[in-house]
């Protein structure tokens, strides 16, 4: 058996629709015997709050069965760096933003808008509040404390997960946890990174410690529907389908084991 390191990349907005692919992906790694160790390749402004926890729990939990090691790109903020914080080792380009640990839960209510635009909105409800958060209106006073509330615990499981994982004081990662933004340099000198780096650096780093060679990595990926790797590519008219068709008809007959691999 060749033992293999795997190059996993994500990039994007974090929601449950666009993580589920990975979370497959990262269940089936724990399993996968000839991987001996993960480059989770991150770059991302952050996105929801469960879906984050989700990635970050699968980085958790494929890193108790062999190295993860994070690298960050251009950026690695909010839920994106809370994920990371699932890796054994977390690296940044000196010049990437990390950080922005925080929580924000954004309300719009357009009525005054509808109403200028002659637009009449009746919401029917039941239940006080029911409508609080439908965009429509602004919120009551006990509204926005309740909220304020509920954000405020998502805070602080926030920032003790930060505090967990960096191995500092909970009261330390607090001072940190401002909602803003440091280069990779300010954030390793905080205590948020372990190391400074390119992708090659990182996976350099995972080689050693898994003693795997760096040379011997394959990507892996999400697999995507036929119907998305069959029009993706450059395809002028007709050219060249038999043979895209080949290729596609290929890949998802080696795909059975619940990811495609990349050389």
């Amino acid at each position: 058996m060749r033992e293999r390191l795997a190059h996993v990349t994500f990039r994007g907005t974090i929601r449950e629709r666009s993580v589920e692919p990975y979370l497959r992906l990262l269940r089936a790694l724990r399993t996968r015997r000839r991987i001996k160790g993960v480059l989770l390749d991150i770059s991302s402004g952050g996105g929801e709050s469960i879906a984050s926890t989700d990635l970050y729990l699968a980085v958790k939990r494929l890193d108790h069965e062999k190295p993860v090691f994070a690298a960050i790109g251009s950026i690695g903020a909010s839920g994106a760096y809370m994920a990371a914080l699932g890796a054994r080792r977390i690296f940044a380009y000196p010049d990437s933003t990390v950080g922005s640990i925080g929580v924000v839960y954004p309300h719009l209510a357009v009525r005054d808008l509808a109403r200028r635009l002659g637009i009449e909105i009746d919401l029917l409800h039941m239940g006080e509040h029911k409508d609080a958060f439908q965009g429509l209106r602004p919120l009551t006073e006990v509204e926005r404390t309740k909220m304020l509330g509920v954000i405020a615990e998502g805070y602080e499981g926030f920032v003790r997960l930060v505090a967990q994982e960096r191995h500092q004081p909970v009261e330390t990662v607090r001072a940190l946890s401002t909602g803003e933004v440091w280069t990779g340099a300010q954030a390793l000198k905080l205590g948020l990174l372990d190391g400074l780096g390119d992708r090659e650096i990182v996976l350099e780093e995972l080689a050693r410690a898994t003693g795997v060679s760096a040379q011997r990595t394959i990507r892996v990926a999400p697999p995507r529907s036929f119907v998305d790797r069959l029009l993706s590519g450059n395809s002028n008219g007709f050219g060249g389908l038999s043979e895209r068709i080949h290729d596609v008809v290929e890949e998802t007959v080696l795909d059975l084991g619940g990811f495609g691999l990349r050389r």
